[in-house]
């Protein structure tokens, strides 16, 4: 199952995992565009796949999405949960709903599709789980407050689960990538060019590292020379100046 599969990272997991033949569940809120990509990746791989058409910022569109599998008899044995996006600006100033709809998509959905389906997992001695955090989970971002909060949830909820399901036959992995080319700097409104996003990385790229690291149980994924360089240096500088280094990159 992935999250968020219509576009950016998660039309790239969906193709990765398509090439190695894996069955897909696709989730996210544009029907039509699901549908095109179930007729591209059965007709071309051979794969089935079933769409579900949900959005994960309405209260319990998870449990939606779990019932979903159980009326058509699925079994998932791979949880991506990609889904998530970002707003620009500080928080006083940004609209109530988005931040709630933010929170929803990036936090709750997350962590009600884990439960939804981990016990399974867990009682079938099998599972990988792998949850889409952020370079921004590493400090405090000004003028995105929610969204890198949103990140450091994930990846603190992540590690945390990898510890309670270590030797289940399960594994859960944060996969925090860096500024990435999917469309996320339009969607958060941020403005044209901001510096983050002047060299972005592919989102083949980052989902490839991804699935590697899914596949290998690693509990940590920081695809990429910049990602690994903020981390030890997120690690060694006073939160003072990460908090003024992310202010800067954000704009």
């Amino acid at each position: 199952m992935i999250t968020g599969a219509s576009g950016g990272l998660g039309l790239a997991f969906a193709r990765i995992c398509a090439k190695k033949h894996y069955d897909l569940v696709l989730v996210a809120r544009s029907e039509g565009k699901l549908h095109a990509l179930k007729d591209q990746l059965e007709n071309e791989y051979g794969i089935r796949v079933y769409v579900c058409p949900a959005d994960l910022s309405v209260p319990d569109a998870a449990l939606d999405v779990y019932n979903y599998t159980g009326k058509n008899g699925l079994t998932i044995d791979v949880l991506i949960n990609n889904a998530g996006f970002g707003d620009d600006g500080s928080f006083a100033d940004c609209d109530w709903q988005k931040q709630y709809d933010m929170v929803q998509v990036n936090i709750t959905a997350v962590m009600h599709l884990t439960h939804c389906f981990l016990k399974g997992m867990i009682e079938r001695r099998k599972g990988k789980i792998l949850n889409v955090s952020s370079v921004a989970s590493f400090c405090a971002g000004p003028d995105m407050s929610v969204y890198y909060a949103s990140k450091a949830f994930i990846r603190s909820f992540s590690e945390a689960l990898a510890e309670e399901v270590r030797g289940t036959g399960v594994t859960v992995t944060a996969l925090c990538p860096g500024p990435t080319a999917t469309g996320f700097e339009k969607a958060a409104a941020m403005k044209s060019g901001s510096m983050m996003f002047r060299k972005a990385a592919s989102a083949e790229d980052v989902a490839e590292a991804g699935i590697k690291a899914l596949e290998e149980g690693r509990v940590l994924c920081y695809p990429g020379v910049f990602v690994k360089t903020v981390n030890i240096l997120s690690r060694l500088a006073p939160r003072s100046v990460t908090r003024k280094f992310a202010e800067r990159m954000n704009h």
